[in-house]
C-alpha cells in the first residue's frame, strides 16, 4: 500500500536527531512520496539542500500567514526568483505554505490578503499548485479563489469546513487535506464531513511536525504516522485503508501531475 504525505515540515529542527531513521522508517510503512512545504524565506535553501538529498521528497516554497511579522516586501521578489531558477524541475510542486489565518487576532488581516494574492498570481503565473493554510477563513479563501483562478487548483491543508465549503473548493479545483485532527472522538463534525467527501478530493497528509493523531497524542507527528491516519479516517469514511490510500495516492499525483510509479531507480 503506497501512500503520500502532500504536507509535511521535515526541515524542522525536530527531525534533525533522527530524520534520516524517520524516512526509512517512513517507507518502510509504504510512505516513500513526501511533499515539505516552506515556511519563510530563511528555510527555502534548507529545504531544497534536504531535497537534493532525497529523490523522493519534492519541496514546495511559501510565505505562511502565520510567520506575517517576519516576512519583508524583498521575499516576494526571491520567491519569483527561486520558481523561476527551478522551473520545470521535478522536485518542484507547489507553491506553499500560503493562506489566510483569522485564528490569530493579532495578524494583520489587510496584510495578509496582499500577501496571499500575491503569492497566488505566482502560482498561476508559474501553473503551479497552490497549497493553502485556511483557519477561520473560509469565506475569504473562496472569494478570493474566485478571482485568481488558479489552472492547477490546489491542497486546502487540514481541511476544517463543511461541506458547502468542500463543495465550492472543489469546483475551483482544490483537493482536501485530511491528517490527524479528524481521528480524535471529540471531532464530531468533521467525522460526518469528511464521511461525505467525494473519494477523488482527498489527500492524506500528516503536517509533521504538528497535528499529532488521536492514536500518538502528545508525540511529535511524522509521516510514520501516515498508514495509522489512513486506517482510522477510512474507517470514518466507511471504506477499507486500501481504498483510501489508493485513491489519496492517485489524487496527489493527478494534481502534482506526477506518475502513479515515478521510475526513479533507488537501488
Amino acid at each position: 500500500m503506497e501512500l503520500i504525505d502532500s504536507h509535511t515540515h521535515l526541515d524542522f529542527e525536530d527531525f534533525d536527531a533522527d530524520r534520516d531513521e524517520v524516512l526509512k522508517h517512513s517507507r518502510q510503512l509504504g510512505v516513500r512520496r513526501m511533499v515539505v512545504l516552506g515556511v519563510y524565506q530563511r528555510n527555502w535553501q534548507r529545504l531544497w539542500d534536504l531535497a537534493q538529498q532525497d529523490p523522493d521528497l519534492h519541496v514546495a516554497f511559501g510565505l505562511h500567514p502565520v510567520y506575517l511579522d517576519e516576512h519583508r516586501c524583498a521575499d516576494l521578489i526571491e520567491l519569483g526568483d527561486w520558481l523561476t531558477r527551478l522551473k520545470g524541475h521535478r522536485q518542484l510542486c507547489a507553491v506553499g505554505e500560503i493562506g489566510l489565518d483569522y485564528f490569530l487576532e493579532h495578524l494583520d488581516r489587510e496584510r495578509q490578503q496582499t500577501l496571499f494574492e500575491a503569492q497566488l498570481q505566482l502560482a498561476a503565473d508559474f501553473r503551479l499548485p497552490a497549497l493553502l493554510h485556511v483557519r477561520r477563513s473560509h469565506a475569504a479563501v473562496i472569494s478570493t479563489l474566485k478571482r485568481i483562478r488558479l489552472p492547477r487548483g490546489g491542497i486546502i491543508h487540514a481541511f476544517a469546513g463543511s461541506r458547502e465549503e468542500a463543495r465550492e473548493y472543489i469546483k475551483l479545483g482544490f483537493k482536501l487535506g485530511l491528517g490527524g485532527a479528524p481521528t480524535w472522538p471529540q471531532a464530531l463534525r468533521m467525522h460526518k464531513v469528511i464521511a461525505q467527501l467525494p473519494l477523488e478530493s482527498v489527500v492524506l497528509e500528516t503536517d509533521s511536525p504538528d497535528m499529532a493523531p488521536a492514536m500518538y497524542p502528545g508525540q511529535r507527528n511524522s509521516p510514520e504516522h501516515l498508514p495509522a491516519i489512513c486506517s482510522a479516517l477510512a474507517e470514518r469514511m466507511g471504506i477499507s485503508p486500501s481504498a483510501l490510500a489508493e485513491a489519496s495516492t492517485r489524487n496527489a499525483c493527478e494534481l502534482f501531475n506526477w506518475p502513479l510509479d515515478d521510475g526513479v531507480d533507488r537501488l
